[in-house]
């Protein structure tokens, strides 16, 4: 496993699992690895947990989103660790929240390459394997939180 830079050991970040009302859920291909994910992302200064989640959906989809529930913390390496294209190895702790759109229209940006919505047992490929487990556990529709 690649050694983070230690200033940046950790980060926390959000995800959002957003159903829609057949069931599918919300999905990204991400822009830097091209690979298929959840959107999300990290918590600015100043921000709390459920408003990056609101802001980071709206910036990688063009939806605006309300949270429902939380459905999980993510820690494990093994799933939170990512490696961008420069080369920086971060490794997150990761808040999974249920959300469901209130608004807005799907919609492109800088790091979204593709927006769409499928069945969680029929995900697309390439998918972020970290993400995995949180859409497993989104599925799971249990209503004590996981942590992982």
């Amino acid at each position: 496993m690649p050694k983070p830079d230690p200033a940046r050991a950790r980060r926390t970040a959000t995800a959002a699992a957003v159903f829609d009302s057949q069931g599918r859920m919300l999905l990204h291909r991400r822009s830097d690895n091209n690979k298929w994910a959840l959107p999300g992302g990290g918590i600015e200064v100043g921000e709390t947990a459920d408003q990056a989640i609101v802001r980071e959906v709206k910036e990688e989809t063009g939806y605006d989103v309300r949270v429902i529930r939380l459905i999980g913390i993510y820690s494990n390496p093994k799933d939170t660790t990512i490696t961008y294209p420069e080369g920086d190895t971060v490794f997150y702790v990761s808040i999974l929240f249920e959300c469901t759109v209130i608004g807005g229209t799907p919609m492109l940006n800088e790091e979204s390459t593709a927006i769409d919505w499928f069945s969680p047992t029929a995900l697309p490929e390439p998918f972020h394997a970290g993400h995995i487990p949180r859409v497993r556990d989104a599925m799971a529709r249990q209503q004590a939180a996981f942590y992982r």
